[in-house]
């Protein structure tokens, strides 16, 4: 498969949807397939933020991207890196300080990661609401803990690009103003637009969000998906019309990696990689040919 020219779109796969594979083998295979970058999720299997030896695991990595001319955004999901029996916690919004400065700690980590592999942006998300909360401490409690994190992330010159997922505290576009609004508009604090999630909540469709959220858009997670249900589909299952967003993204000047995020298929990752980039390649091509406009 040829590489794209620099007026193509630039498509990476997320690690969190290869974990039975080495991340040398994930690398190498992304790249025998034409892929132009990786979403790297910093997890245990794939350069473990809390191992130790972090700089020389990251400066192999960065060896191995060079070789493989392949980009990188540093993504911040993993289900189980900082607490092995619950999914995604601690978060920004814990009422523990500690429990809350390890997020914090996981981010600032992400951060020196990225930019020792010459990552524009760092994915990261607020968390759940906890338990008998109100929303307005957890809105300030969010701010003070990402507040020293875009401070890095700008001094390091790596973007922060927060992801509005569905059932968060930070749910939706919406959200994400009222943070960077709270914050007094920070340059380094960006956006994760994940496709799917418009396609899931969002009042407008998918191509409108890429068109009025293009100022802040750091970091493009991908996937299909139905309308109100939050799950994360293989391509042709759900019900995104993909050739108007793609060609939204390329029209706003996007260009960043759009990283396709199956990460419930890891058990089929290598063949879904494969199909994933024949997809949107295709779906570009059909809105180039086909005069898709924004």
């Amino acid at each position: 498969m040829s590489r794209p020219t620099p007026e193509t779109l630039r498509f990476a796969y997320g690690t969190n949807g290869l974990t039975d594979l080495r991340l040398t083998d994930a690398l190498a295979l992304l790249a025998d397939l034409g892929y132009d970058g990786v979403s790297l999720t910093l997890d245990h299997m794939h350069l473990d933020p809390l191992a130790p030896d972090l700089a020389s695991r990251t400066r192999r990595v960065a060896r191995d991207l060079g070789r493989l001319g392949l980009g990188v955004a540093i993504e911040t999901g993993a289900r189980y890196v900082l607490d092995a029996r619950r999914k995604h916690h601690p978060t920004l919004l814990d009422p523990d300080p500690e429990a809350r400065g390890a997020r914090v700690d996981l981010l600032l980590t992400a951060v020196r990661v990225a930019a020792d592999l010459g990552a524009p942006a760092v994915h990261c998300f607020s968390g759940v609401l906890p338990p008998g909360e109100s929303e307005r401490t957890a809105w300030r409690r969010l701010a003070d803990a990402i507040g020293p994190v875009t401070d890095a992330a700008g001094a390091a010159g790596v973007a922060l690009a927060i992801e509005p997922e569905p059932g968060h505290l930070l749910a939706d576009l919406a959200g994400f103003h009222r943070l960077r609004t709270a914050l007094g508009d920070p340059a380094a604090l960006g956006l994760t637009l994940d496709i799917g999630h418009c396609q899931c909540l969002e009042p407008a469709p998918p191509a409108e969000c890429v068109r009025t959220a293009a100022p802040w858009v750091r970091h493009v997670q991908i996937e299909d998906m139905r309308r109100g249900v939050h799950e994360h589909l293989p391509f042709g299952d759900g019900e995104i019309d993909f050739p108007p967003v793609l060609e939204a993204l390329r029209a706003t000047g996007y260009r960043g990696l759009v990283g396709v995020e199956l990460p419930r298929h890891s058990h089929a990752g290598p063949e879904l990689a494969r199909t994933s980039l024949r997809f949107l390649r295709d779906a570009e091509r059909a809105a180039i040919e086909g005069g898709v406009r924004c």
